[in-house]
């Protein structure tokens, strides 16, 4: 258990930090960005000034570099995107209250309510040192297994959290993977109704 930090910052993107708060976040393999083209993304990541319009689009774009499939991708891997989905529903109902999700091959979208007592930067903590030490096992690899930062965004209200949670769904589509969003087995689409239920759920928090 920890103390929130309400906003704060790792030197990239702002974070959002509090409890009852509804969270969108996308976490990344370590290589998956191009170190090809690291100027090109980390010029994307460095600009800000606040213009939530620039913003977006620095996101399209550096998502865009994602679906894109760079790296070794080892989410890919069905034995490990298994662990990694059970390791975040494991704690679902305890540390967060999860909404709707997506493992990508090289990344991964998750949107949650977070719990009073659980900063998000400790909750990710966690679960990406857990996923990293079980991923290294069974790859028979040592090293770093996900990037050290995130991008996280909070939910405004109803619409943008229908939008979120459609843009997760539709990650694996968009990406060429599968041609409907409930046929990829590492992703809440695939429970339909159950989600539809969960979202509706949350619409007395704005």
């Amino acid at each position: 258990m920890g103390t929130h930090r309400d906003w704060y910052s790792r030197g990239y993107f702002p974070h959002c930090d509090q409890p009852g708060k509804i969270q969108s976040v996308t976490i990344r393999l370590i290589d998956a960005m191009p170190t090809a083209r690291r100027e090109e993304w980390k010029d994307l990541l460095e600009r800000s000034g606040g213009n939530a319009r620039l913003d977006a689009e620095r996101r399209r774009k550096l998502e865009a570099y994602l679906d894109a499939g760079y790296g070794s991708c080892l989410l890919r891997e069905p034995m490990v995107a298994d662990m990694v989905e059970e390791a975040l529903l494991h704690w679902d109902g305890k540390r967060y209250q999860m909404l709707a999700w997506v493992i990508m091959p090289n990344h991964m979208h998750f949107t949650f309510e977070m719990a009073e007592g659980w900063p998000l930067g400790e909750v990710l903590k966690r679960f990406k040192g857990f996923t990293s030490h079980e991923a290294n096992r069974i790859f028979g690899r040592e090293g770093s297994f996900w990037y050290p930062d995130y991008w996280d965004r909070y939910v405004r209200d109803r619409n943008h959290l229908r939008k979120l949670i459609h843009y997760i769904h539709e990650n694996p589509v968009k990406a060429g993977l599968v041609g409907r969003a409930e046929e990829w087995r590492w992703s809440s689409a695939r429970f339909g109704a159950r989600e539809t239920t969960r979202e509706a759920d949350h619409e007395g928090k704005f």
